[in-house]
């Protein structure tokens, strides 16, 4: 049986550039940091919020292998990679990862078959990795990019029942397909994070066990106090709930370059830079909306925490 992961908020952790385009990992270090103080369960250490397409294997690998080797140990790790077309370069990748030290290794659930191809090809191809790849635990993670394919429930049920599955970046963004799945998934080791701030509460009372989305780079500690919160203090959960279903919307503002310069003003020293986006789209009217926005969240912070 898989090793179970823990509960709670996983950030999908953005990569940080210097000015000449290489990874700053003396920036790594400062977000890591910064997660910690946040209070964060784990780090979903490779994704697309990690710009993994834009990073060459190599990058991708060392990058993995580093936040393995400098995460507190008190914080979780879980990784993706596999942007390889070849399933044979897919297992090579990941079993990389695997053997960096990372707690569970993330599928990409539109590497499971193409787009045109139905769930039993991809029932197939994930048959076909679990053979191929030595590790104790694995995930999927709901990517948009290149497509987005949802997992069924009946698929889920399945890739659960294997034992081997602890984790779900869900990214349906509906109520209902949640609830079939949280329902496919009782009793194994499988574990759904809700990608979407909006719909976060109503599933973690029906049974989600967490958070990992974009909104995890700009105010963590919030998602902590509403995933350990929800149940002992309702009223209050619902009003956390409001604030932060209003401010998910924020995602959509040149993400991640709007992430990096907010945790610049978080105090993480930064650039803006990124493989994704043109941070000349932070034009000057946009950074004064993140600076709104992060003056809003400070507040909310003194509101509703008395600090």
């Amino acid at each position: 049986m898989a090793k179970e992961i823990a509960s709670g908020v996983w950030p999908v952790m953005i990569t940080p550039f210097t000015e000449d385009n290489r990874i700053d990992y003396d920036g790594v270090l400062k977000i890591i940091e910064w997660y910690d103080k946040m209070g964060v369960d784990g780090i979903f250490a490779m994704c697309q919020s990690s710009e993994m397409f834009e990073l060459t294997p190599q990058e991708r690998l060392d990058l993995i292998r580093f936040v393995v080797q400098n995460t507190p140990k008190h914080i979780g790790i879980i990784a993706s990679g596999h942007c390889a077309e070849k399933v044979e370069d897919q297992i090579r990748e990941a079993q990389a990862a695997i053997d960096a030290g990372v707690g569970s290794y993330v599928f990409i659930s539109n590497q499971f078959a193409k787009e045109d191809e139905d769930e039993d090809v991809a029932k197939q191809n994930i048959e076909y990795l679990l053979d191929h790849i030595d590790a104790e635990s694995f995930g999927i993670y709901e990517c948009p990019y290149p497509y987005k394919r949802l997992v069924s429930p009946e698929l889920l049920k399945w890739c659960a029942e294997t034992g081997k599955f602890t984790f779900l970046k869900d990214t349906c963004c509906d109520v209902e397909q949640l609830r079939a799945k949280v329902e496919a998934v009782k009793g194994t080791p499988m574990k759904i994070f809700n990608a979407n701030g909006a719909t976060l509460l109503e599933s973690l009372k029906m049974g989600c066990h967490g958070y990992s989305g974009v909104m995890a780079n700009f105010h963590p500690d919030l998602y902590v106090w509403l995933c350990r919160n929800f149940d002992k203090e309702p009223e209050r959960a619902e009003i956390m709930m409001n604030y932060l279903g209003a401010a998910s919307t924020f995602e959509c503002q040149v993400y991640p370059c709007n992430s990096k310069y907010h945790m610049k003003l978080e105090g993480v020293n930064i650039t803006t830079k990124s493989r994704r986006q043109d941070d000349a789209l932070l034009t000057p009217n946009r950074l004064l909306e993140v600076e709104q926005f992060h003056a809003h969240t400070e507040y909310f912070r003194k509101t509703f925490f008395g600090k």
